[in-house]
Formats: C-alpha cells, structure tokens, sequence
C-alpha cells in the first residue's frame, strides 16, 4: 500500500499525449519520515504514522519531541496515520517520495472541505424555493417539515439550514495523470477537497486499480 501526506497546491491544466486537455490539482507531497508503526498486538489495529515538512523545536511540544526522539527523526510539523493491512512493508525512519508512486494508477484522496459558514437550506441541500410572486413572503425560507395531525413533530435528522462545509471528505479512484519528482509533486485528474495549501492524505485506491 503506498501512500503520503501533502498540500494540495491548487488547480491547472495539462494537455495528454492525445493533445486533449485534462484539469488536474496539483499535491506537493513529501518527502516525508515514517514515524511509528502500529500493530495489533501492541495497539490493536495496523497502521502506519508518517511526518511532513520540518520544524523548529520551539514549535513542538515535549511529548512531541520525545516520540521524534524516540523514532530517531527530525521534528515535523504535520504527523497524519494511514490504516493499512499490513504495516510490516515500513519501517521507522523510512523515507517516503512520489516516486514511490506510479503514473496512471488511481488513488484516493482526503481532505477537509472549505468551510461555508451556515447556510439555508436551499444552499446547503439543493431545496426549492418558494413563490416570488403575488405578495408571498415565502422566498428561500424552509417549507412544512412535518404532518399536521400525525405525527405531529418533526422527524429526527430532517434537512435544514445549519453549518455547511469542514466536513473530512474522501475522493475515490483519481487518476494519477504526472508524477514531477524534482519538485515533489503528484498531478491527480480533477478535483480534491479543500483550499489552497489545506493538508491532505493520498494512497493506493482501496477498491482495486480497474
């Protein structure tokens, strides 16, 4: 299972071999540290730990630095864990790349979105709006949420205005389009959650390279 951490860098366009253009996102990737491995037998699942992007140690707690100490690696500024299979293919102080990774293979992505703030209904969930003509008062403000008579209330988990965006949202099978090793930068075939400079984790597709 490969896989790395990054920042995703923004958006452009590259034209194939085909002359066709295709819109990738750009991800600055590593390299980065392996910093622990997690077994389950010692902490009862498999997954892997690895740090991005130095530091300076007055920007990092203790405890912090005890465990870079302990790895013997030099302090970073993000930490993020991977969940895989099986963690026995990494080893503490490893250094992972993109050139670990391989052109045309798909990957999954996960990033937190862009925070909307709260928003109505019709913004955050695609609502109707009301009449805007014959003296209504009711243009983008939520409609009946409930029966009259039965049941009388309104059922759990029903739509409405509320915080939208700053959810971990997970993009499946993105196509690796370039890999530009001298730059450390993965080039994946449309959109990836998140803003400009945002954290995020890239790996092998869990469902399979079709």
């Amino acid at each position: 299972m490969k896989l790395i951490l990054g920042k995703k860098m923004g958006m452009t366009q590259i034209f194939n071999d085909k002359g066709e253009v295709v819109p990738v996102t750009v991800i600055q990737a590593g390299p980065e540290t392996v910093t622990q491995i997690k077994t389950p037998e010692v902490d009862g699942y498999s997954a892997v730990q690895v740090g991005y992007e130095d530091t300076k140690e007055t920007r990092v707690t203790k405890p912090l630095k005890g465990h870079f100490e302990k790895a013997n690696v030099g302090l970073k500024k993000y930490l993020a864990e991977f969940r895989v299979d099986d963690a026995s293919q990494y080893e503490v102080g490893q250094e992972i790349t993109v050139a670990d990774f391989t052109e045309g293979t798909k990957l999954d992505v996960t990033g937190v979105s862009k925070g909307k703030g709260t928003q109505g209904n019709i913004k955050r969930h695609g609502h109707h709006r009301g009449p805007m003509t014959h003296g209504s008062k009711h243009k983008r403000l939520a409609g009946a949420l409930a029966a009259g008579t039965y049941p009388s209330r309104v059922f759990k988990g029903n739509k409405g205005p509320g915080r939208m965006g700053r959810d971990t949202v997970t993009v499946q099978n993105v196509v690796l389009v370039k890999i530009d090793t001298d730059r450390n930068l993965l080039l994946v075939k449309g959109a990836v959650p998140g803003g400009k400079g945002s954290l995020v984790k890239v790996r092998e597709a869990i469902k399979g390279q079709q």
